[in-house]
């Protein structure tokens, strides 16, 4: 499948998935088990697939009109320089995002929230500091 046709497919299938769960937000009274967060899903995970293809089909048609301009990011992105500031950057992030979590589920766990969701917050900071741990390991064998 082209790279065209696959966005057209990713946004119609946004559409549905957004349409199906505004459906059933509208239409369900009470809903139970599965039905109280399904919709909500159905919704953020459409808006989200809407957004990338429409993104997708807009910068094929722009790279099309002015190939010029299209060369001309196809050479900034495969540059050596903006990919190690798009990295440094990541590195900072991700710095931040590690004591901001923390404070977050300890936040959390004081208010006195369930138990389920401050397990959920754990096990989700422990994967991503075990994958930090992973490939530091990984580099450092390389390097």
């Amino acid at each position: 499948m082209n790279k065209t046709v696959s966005a057209f497919f990713i946004t119609v299938v946004g559409v549905g998935l957004l349409a199906v769960g505004v459906y059933f937000i509208k239409t369900v009274d009470d809903p139970q088990g599965i039905l109280r967060a399904l919709p909500y899903l159905c919704v953020g995970l459409g808006c989200g697939m809407f957004g990338h293809g429409t993104g997708e089909i807009l910068i094929r048609s722009a790279k099309k009109r002015a190939p010029a301009a299209a060369k001309q990011l196809e050479i900034d992105e495969k540059d050596e320089r903006n990919q190690a500031i798009a990295n440094r950057a990541k590195a900072k992030a991700y710095d931040m995002m590690v004591f901001v979590l923390g404070a977050l589920i300890l936040s959390i766990s004081l208010m006195g929230i369930d138990i389920i969701v401050v397990l959920l917050l754990v096990f989700a900071y422990m994967i991503i500091l075990g994958y930090n741990s992973y490939y530091r390991y990984k580099y450092f064998k390389e390097m």
